[in-house]
């Protein structure tokens, strides 16, 4: 249960039909439509057993409850065979209190840095936002009580004065994106590259600020070899 799993083999399982991988771990979200009743969620999961060695993330909200399952080690964020059994068990809980799920709630985001020199650059953003290293890239920040959006910081080889050097990236379920990217374009955004979807979208707010739609461990393209 414990073996590292990709977000391909995630997906292809069954019992968690609830969740997606996003950039950092699987999601769910749980409408509960009420603050007590997504109380009455979050004791459930905290009384599942066998949480002491590997807890999840629990987020609660007035409407809802958010859960995130990622396994942090030393030397790697990723997704194992334990996240894999506790996404089934939550959701079995949920159902038990027949608490829906809701795919279109289900996103995490991430502030990306252009940066010539970033060894330089990161240890002014981890002091200013009281953040960590992440352990298994040194490119990226990320909030040590798990609430704020991760940082990422991308290599440049040269200055780009003509484009802004920090963006937001969206990560979104993969089934969920081409609409999320055609409703931004809609409400007066621009496409500026697909060229590496269904991995990422690059679009443009209408003064040219720029932001991805991306997405993790969608069905592998036809041609391009079989899902894991």
């Amino acid at each position: 249960m414990g073996d590292r799993i990709t977000a391909e083999q995630f997906h292809a399982a069954e019992g968690v039909e609830d969740w997606r991988v996003l950039g950092e771990g699987a999601g769910a979200w749980f409408r509960t439509g009420s603050f007590a009743a997504g109380v009455r969620l979050v004791r459930a999961i905290g009384e599942l057993p066998s949480l002491d060695d590997h807890q999840p993330d629990v987020d609660l909200r007035r409407d809802g409850v958010a859960v995130r399952l990622v396994t942090l080690t030393a030397d790697s964020y990723g997704l194992t065979g334990h996240d894999l059994g506790l996404a089934r068990r939550i959701s079995a809980v949920a159902r038990e209190l027949g608490v829906p799920a809701d795919l279109a709630a289900v996103q995490s985001v991430q502030v990306s840095v252009d940066a010539l020199d970033i060894p330089r650059v990161t240890p002014f953003w981890r002091a200013l936002l009281g953040y960590v290293q992440r352990a298994d890239s040194p490119e990226d920040l990320v909030d040590p009580r798990g609430r704020g959006p991760a940082w990422w910081f991308q290599q440049m080889d040269a200055p780009r004065p003509q484009r802004n050097r920090m963006h937001v990236d969206v990560w979104i379920p993969y089934d969920l994106a081409e609409a999320r990217v055609a409703a931004a374009v809609a409400a007066g955004g621009r496409l500026v590259s697909d060229e590496h979807a269904p991995s990422f979208w690059l679009l443009a707010d209408p003064e040219g600020n720029e932001a991805c739609v991306g997405t993790v461990g969608g069905p592998v393209p036809a041609g391009e070899g079989d899902a894991a």
